[in-house]
């Protein structure tokens, strides 16, 4: 099990900010990539207990997580987090529905991985905008080198941003999905 700890943000300017981590020596970890992720429940008992189980699938492979409830240390949001190598994200899929869970939402977003010192800072374009995610010790100062105030921080996971999102445009699709494009979840 591992504790993550991070702060995330909306991000107004995606170019500024990668001009930004250039400027902090980041190294720059992965390109783009192209993430499906499905979120599973059984009669809401994950999301009553502010949990998640998630099944992401990616090119390079898929991952099987649990996030615990959150917890703040300040504006710092902190879950246990635990996460496993996935072979075949179908039958996974499958044990799961088994067990009688179910796809309460899906997501999608493009993500690249930066890192300074010991810190990933995670860009994300998502169908309802770009974030940026700082993740480990440090997260808060790192971000405010970055021009974030930590008590801007979005707390809520992508699923609920998304869900506010759909409040005032209220023909938006259900799930937080890219409009086709020859992403594929596998």
């Amino acid at each position: 099990m591992a504790s993550e700890r991070e702060l995330k943000f909306r991000v107004e300017d995606r170019s500024a900010l990668v001009a930004r981590l250039m400027d902090l020596q980041a190294e720059h970890v992965t390109p783009t990539r192209f993430e499906d992720n499905w979120v599973f429940d059984r009669d809401n008992e994950l999301f009553d207990r502010r949990c998640l189980l998630r099944l992401r699938i990616e090119k390079r492979g898929s991952i099987l997580t649990y996030k615990g409830p959150p917890r703040f240390e300040g504006p710092v949001k902190i879950r246990d987090e635990y996460e496993s190598g996935v072979e075949d994200h179908e039958a996974i899929r499958e044990l799961l529905e088994h067990l009688g869970y179910r796809v309460a939402t899906r997501y999608q977003k493009r993500r690249d991985e930066w890192r300074v010192g010991g810190i990933t800072v995670a860009l994300d374009n998502t169908p309802m905008g770009d974030f940026v995610e700082f993740e480990g010790e440090g997260a808060e100062k790192l971000s405010a080198r970055c021009g974030f105030a930590a008590e801007s921080a979005e707390p809520t996971t992508y699923p609920a941003l998304d869900a506010d999102y759909r409040r005032d445009p209220p023909d938006e699709p259900e799930e937080m999905l890219f409009p086709q494009s020859g992403q594929s979840s596998g």
